[in-house]
């Protein structure tokens, strides 16, 4: 079958229109007409080859809401017409370890949908039927896309290591940031969020955070020593990573989301003596980002986001690059 798709050919070069063809699809495989998509960083960085992992020509696009359109004769639980959600796997094995044991994300064949797949900036996009998740009817569809990347990026370590009583901090109001307060916060977290402009700390609070404080203040954030359950990093950048690990509580967990490329460099004592710990997240599995979309319709947590038709997908993405989102952008397709 031939569909449009808006194609990056190379690097740093603006997208194109053009005529795909997705060939037979999958026995497994489920096709869905493509309404909205979000415009994730994470597109950005492909599109950039900031990792070292792209492949082109590429169609890139990995937050999508859209219908059903065509079911393979294997294909579980999913009928056409149906209303789904794909986010930035569109397929794994479905028979190791951790595809048997619910950790799909983490599966050695997962399969990225714009990393050597067709993505979601186009009319269609193919998944495998584990990896189109229903969406709730109470969610707000023009406006769910960014959950299904950086909503489940946030909400996975608050489902995996925070309780409702914890003191959670949330390093960044961008992106991602923004989306990790309106969730620690819907959970009943006592919440901090941490930014370095000053113009951010209204929009934080209501967003629903019980405190902001400036990542650039250090005496601010040592008086902060020992305070925090679970602090949540989701900027890109290089921080005070000792001063932050020191706002821990015992037992407390500093979380990566955010994909600094430079090493964080930890003291093994600041670890040690408190029983403090480092870890790092993707996504999250199918069942994980059903969970989370069921959250945040029960809770009413929706992205705030920007919209471009997508015949303006180069502007949006110049937008993105420019750093002036507030804080998501979501593409509507006008094919």
């Amino acid at each position: 079958m031939k569909y449009q798709a808006w194609v990056a050919k190379a690097a740093k070069q603006p997208m194109v229109l053009e005529t795909v063809d997705l060939g037979p699809l999958g026995a497994e495989d489920v096709e869905v007409a493509v309404e909205h998509c979000g415009l994730c960083h994470s597109d950005l960085s492909v599109l950039n080859n900031d990792w070292g992992i792209s492949q082109y020509p590429a169609i890139l696009g990995h937050e999508v809401i859209g219908r059903v359109t065509a079911v393979g004769p294997n294909a579980k639980g999913l009928k056409v017409g149906q209303r789904v959600g794909v986010g930035w796997n569109s397929g794994s094995c479905m028979h190791c370890h951790q595809c048997m044991s619910g950790s799909h994300h983490l599966c050695p064949q997962v399969q990225p949908t714009i990393v050597g797949h067709r993505g979601g900036f186009a009319t269609h996009i193919r998944s495998h039927w584990a990896w189109a998740i229903p969406l709730p009817e109470k969610l707000n569809f023009a406006e769910a896309g960014p959950l299904l990347c950086g909503g489940i990026t946030v909400f996975a370590p608050l489902a995996m290591y925070a309780k409702p009583t914890d003191r959670v901090g949330i390093i960044g109001i961008g992106g991602l940031g923004h989306m990790a307060v309106k969730f620690a916060a819907a959970y009943g977290c006592d919440v901090t969020a941490f930014t370095s402009s000053e113009s951010k700390f209204d929009e934080a609070k209501g967003f629903g955070a019980n405190h902001v404080v400036s990542s650039k203040d250090s005496a601010a954030i040592k008086k902060l020593g020992g305070s925090f359950d679970l602090l949540i990093s989701t900027v890109n950048v290089k921080l005070d990573w000792d001063a932050m690990i020191g706002t821990l509580a015992p037992n407390g967990r500093l979380h990566v989301v955010g994909a600094v490329l430079e090493p964080i460099p930890v003291a093994a004592f600041s670890l040690i003596l408190q029983q403090r710990s480092v870890s790092g997240s993707p996504t999250g599995s199918p069942v994980a980002i059903e969970t989370m979309l069921d959250f945040a319709s029960r809770h009413n947590v929706a992205p705030q986001t920007e919209h471009f038709p997508m015949s303006k997908i180069n502007e949006a993405f110049a937008r993105l690059e420019s750093g002036k989102a507030r804080y998501r952008i979501v593409l509507d397709a006008d094919f």
